[in-house]
């Protein structure tokens, strides 16, 4: 697998895409998959925001297009940005906020 774990902000992680080629998006099924998670696709246009918000499980989300950059209010509003490949994986409880990129984004999401 062609990733690494770079960026760890308090429970959160991002792991980073290190491959020479991006992946495509069956790619990322199949890793996904090899975990058992079963993840569904979902997109969202330029400049598309989240509110602040937490969820009641673990979420693990690849980025397959475009960009999308997370904010972390509890953590000092640490940022976090998704690229193609890149995976963000966010405890249950976790405060986030979210900002997709100029080219808008589609990431495959799966829960724990």
């Amino acid at each position: 697998m062609l990733t690494g774990e770079n960026e760890p902000v308090g429970e959160a992680k991002v792991t980073y895409w290190l491959g020479v080629a991006q992946p495509d998006e069956q790619t990322l099924r199949s890793l996904l998959r090899a975990e058992g998670l079963d993840a569904y696709r979902w997109s969202n246009g330029p400049g598309d925001r989240y509110a602040a918000h937490r969820h009641s499980f673990h979420k693990v989300i690849y980025c397959v297009e475009g960009s999308i950059r997370f904010t972390l209010p509890e953590l000092d509003n640490r940022s976090l940005r998704l690229g193609v490949g890149d995976r963000l994986d966010l405890p249950a409880g976790v405060l986030h906020a979210a900002l997709v990129g100029d080219e808008g984004v589609v990431c495959l999401e799966a829960h724990r």
